[in-house]
C-alpha cells in the first residue's frame, strides 16, 4: 500500500506500508504545489515509488487537496501503464490518532503529519484493527454528541466497537493491543500479556495455548476464546467462531457428515450437512436448534468475513471543487453522517452536501437509518448553491 495524505502548503505525505501493516519509505512531496517545477519534482517522486515497490493500492485521503491529488495520481498511473489502483480512504479521526499518545508511542521517530498517511494505507488493509485506535466520537459520526452525559456515551459507544470487534473476530497472531482490548473477556493487561506471549514465543498455534498467557484464567478463556482466531494453526477449527467447549460437537458433526472443514467446496458441505438429523444431534449433547443452526453455517462457510466488500466510487474528473457544481449534475457519492434531519453525502469535492429528509424517498420517511447507512454508496442530483457559505443541496429521489 502506498498512504497518501494530501495537502497544498505543507505538502502531500506518504508512506510505503507492507502487507503486515509495516511501514517503509515515508515522505514528503508536493504535488499540488503552486510551482510547476515542485509539481514535476513529486511527480518523479511518487512514479520512482511505484517502480520500486509492488504497489497494489494507493490510499489517497479524502481532506484537502485531495480531488486535486487524484487526479495527478490518476494520469501517473495511466500514463506509466502501472497496476495501481486508486482508492479514495475517509480520514476521519485520522489527525487525532497522529497526534494521540497511541501514534506517538507506535511511531516515535515520525513527525505527527506522517503518521497519518501509515494510518490511511492501514485503513484498507484492516479497517476494523486501525479505526480502533480512534475514539469514537472522533470519527464524526452522529448527533448531539456534546449533548449527552459523556460517561453513558463512552459507555455506549464502546459497547458497539466491542460488539464490532467480536462478531467479526480477530487474527490471534496479527493484530494490535488496540484490537484485543475490544475483545470480550481480555482485560488491557492481558491484552499486553498475549501481545508480549507472541514476541517471546512466536505465533500461536492453538486456542488452548492461551491459558500459557499470564493472568488469562479460566473464565477469561471462556469468554474470549470464541473471538480469537487461529488460521493455519494445528487446529482447523480454532479458525472458526465455534468455542472450544462446542469442537465435540462440531467434530461428531464432521464425522458423521464425512466432509473436510477446509478441504471440501461449500457446495459439497450443504449437500452432506443438510442430510444430518438435527434431532440426533439435540439429543446426544443437548444443544439447543439456535447454536447447531450456527455451527452447521460455520462449517459450511469457515474463517468466513462477515464484512461486505466496499464498492469504489467513480470519480466525475470534471468536478474537483465547489465552484465546479452546477444545478441538475447527477454524482455519486457516500454517506458520511445520518441525522434527524436528512443525511450529508461526501461528493468529492471537500464539502459534503446535504440530502434533507424529504429528498431522501419518493414516499415518506420517518427514519433515514432504516434505509441508509453510513459509507452506502448513492446516486444523488444537485438541486441548490450557496458557494458563499458552501452549502451544497442534493436529491436522492430528484436522480431516481
Amino acid at each position: 500500500m502506498l498512504g497518501f495524505d494530501p495537502g497544498f502548503r505543507t505538502g502531500c505525505k506518504y508512506a510505503i506500508v507492507n502487507q503486515n501493516g509495516i511501514p517503509g519509505d515515508v515522505g514528503v512531496c508536493y504535488l499540488t504545489a503552486a510551482s510547476e517545477g515542485e509539481i514535476e519534482r513529486a511527480r518523479k517522486q511518487i512514479i520512482d515509488l511505484l517502480k520500486k515497490h509492488p504497489i497494489d493500492y494507493i490510499a489517497l485521503g479524502n481532506g484537502t487537496a485531495s480531488r486535486e491529488s487524484e487526479v495527478e495520481l490518476s494520469k501517473i498511473i495511466k500514463d506509466n501503464h502501472f497496476a495501481t489502483k486508486l482508492f479514495i480512504v475517509n480520514e476521519s479521526g485520522a489527525s487525532v490518532y497522529s497526534a494521540s499518545k497511541l501514534g506517538e508511542e507506535e511511531f516515535p521517530d515520525l513527525p505527527v503529519e506522517k503518521r497519518s498517511a501509515i494510518s490511511l494505507a492501514r485503513r484498507i488493509q484492516d479497517p476494523l484493527s486501525e479505526l480502533v485506535k480512534i475514539d469514537p466520537k472522533a470519527i464524526g459520526v452522529g448527533q448531539y454528541q456534546h449533548d449527552m452525559n459523556q460517561t453513558k456515551l463512552d459507555t455506549s459507544l464502546n459497547g458497539v466497537v466491542e460488539d464490532c470487534v467480536n462478531t467479526v473476530g480477530v487474527n490471534l497472531n496479527n493484530c494490535s493491543i488496540s484490537l484485543l482490548n475490544y475483545v470480550s473477556g481480555v482485560s488491557k493487561t492481558v491484552a499486553a500479556n498475549i501481545y508480549e506471549y507472541i514476541k517471546v514465543n512466536g505465533p500461536f498455534k492453538t486456542r488452548n495455548e492461551l491459558k500459557k498467557v499470564k493472568k488469562l484464567g479460566d473464565k477469561a478463556f471462556e469468554q474470549c476464546a470464541g473471538f480469537l482466531r487461529i488460521y493455519g494453526g494445528k487446529e482447523p477449527l480454532d479458525a472458526t467462531s465455534i468455542h472450544p467447549e462446542s469442537y465435540e460437537v462440531a467434530k461428531y458433526i464432521l464425522s458423521t457428515a464425512k466432509i473436510d472443514l477446509l478441504g471440501d467446496s461449500t457446495e459439497k458441505k450443504a449437500d452432506a450437512l443438510s442430510k444430518i438429523n438435527p434431532q440426533d444431534i439435540h439429543t446426544r449433547f443437548n444443544i439447543g436448534e439456535a447454536p447447531f443452526r450456527d455451527m452447521v453455517e460455520e462449517i459450511k462457510r469457515p474463517a468466513r468475513d462477515i464484512r461486505d466488500d466496499i464498492e469504489i466510487v467513480e470519480l466525475n474528473n470534471d468536478v474537483k471543487d465547489i465552484k465546479d457544481l452546477k444545478e441538475g449534475m447527477i454524482l455519486k457519492g457516500t454517506v458520511r453522517n445520518i441525522m434527524d434531519f436528512g443525511m450529508f453525502v461526501d461528493i468529492n469535492v471537500h464539502q459534503d452536501g446535504l440530502v434533507h429528509i424529504s429528498e431522501i424517498a419518493n414516499h415518506f420517511v420517518k427514519d433515514i437509518s432504516s434505509i441508509y447507512s453510513v459509507n452506502d454508496i448513492v446516486k444523488v442530483k444537485v438541486i441548490s448553491l450557496d458557494l458563499a457559505k458552501k452549502r451544497i443541496g442534493l436529491s436522492i429521489k430528484q436522480a431516481l
